[in-house]
């Protein structure tokens, strides 16, 4: 007979499993503080070790739950084990490690405007690969919400835009980001299995799809040090921009979409904001709330269920 404590937890479960915004939300929340935190770890951690070491340790957090569902689920990714494998070299394995990489060449605005073009990304993919194109209101979301952003890395000055100078950390960052949307298109074509399932095979493959660069750089790379701030690091990103973020984001593309979920791209580098006046003291100015509103309406917009 079960406790009444654990039918509420199970059916609070259920509800949040069906929140497709609420969902895509939490993962903006978690990849910008992702993006921080690899700042942060650039010249401390190198880029393969630390993409190794973040899958590796989120597939040993994900396996005991994820267990039963991954044998009831066998047959089914049996059955499209090459999607399930390119989903996990690409998704996992490619965008973290490039992601990774470019963060030890480039400044935090750059990545931040290339960040911005993820869902025009996705709608080239998604008509690419199945034909999909953005609806009007998709589109204007879009082109609303990229424009908050703008205001807010701009600080409102548009003239700074000629200022930006970019370099071989953005080159590397774009070819992530186009293998990023290539992942969140191509993952309407996984298999209908549980989400730890999904999850727990993807991080797997892709951890191990990086072997061989991580002894490679092991031998070309300084050693990571064992200190508190870099296995701060490492619990941080195995633990929300992956397990969770990619639990919340699978499922979210699930519910509505890719090209419905994209705009939540451009929700990621107002949350990096947000951490960078909560954390490192910055001043919120009125810039801020004019690119947040513009971003939010955006996203609003462009995510909505189309009209029958």
């Amino acid at each position: 007979m079960s406790h009444p404590q654990q039918f509420s937890l199970a059916r609070s479960i259920s509800w949040l499993a069906n929140q497709p915004y609420l969902l895509l939300g939490v993962t903006a929340l978690c990849w910008a503080g992702n993006a921080i935190v690899g700042r942060m770890a650039a010249g401390h951690i190198a880029p393969v070790t630390l993409s190794f070491l973040r899958w590796s340790l989120a597939f040993l957090i994900i396996l005991p739950f994820a267990w039963n569902h991954l044998r009831r689920d066998w047959l089914a990714i049996r059955g499209r084990l090459g999607v399930m494998t390119v989903l996990a070299i690409t998704g996992i394995g490619a965008f973290n490690t490039l992601q990774y990489w470019a963060l030890e060449h480039t400044q935090a605005l750059n990545t931040l405007l290339l960040q911005s073009a993820a869902p025009l990304v996705v709608a080239v993919w998604s008509l690419a690969l199945f034909g999909i194109r953005l609806t009007l209101a998709q589109a204007g979301g879009v082109l609303l919400s990229l424009a908050g952003v703008l205001v807010i890395l701009l600080q409102g000055d548009l003239t700074a835009l000629a200022n930006v100078a970019f370099n071989k950390g953005d080159l590397i960052f774009t070819v992530a980001l186009v293998i990023f949307g290539f992942y969140s298109v191509l993952s309407l074509k996984r298999p209908d299995i549980h989400g730890l399932s999904f999850v727990a095979f993807t991080f797997g493959v892709g951890a191990a799809c990086l072997i061989p660069l991580f002894i490679c750089e092991l031998f070309t790379r300084p050693l990571m040090q064992f200190n508190a701030a870099n296995l701060m690091t490492l619990a941080y990103v195995a633990l929300f921009p992956s397990t969770l973020a990619y639990l919340c984001f699978n499922r979210g593309v699930q519910l509505i979409g890719a090209n419905r979920a994209a705009p939540f791209f451009h929700v990621v580098p107002v949350f990096g904001t947000v951490m960078s006046i909560a954390f490192l003291g910055e001043h919120p100015q009125a810039f801020h709330f004019v690119g947040f509103a513009l971003v939010l309406t955006g996203v609003f917009v462009a995510s909505r269920k189309p009209f029958s």
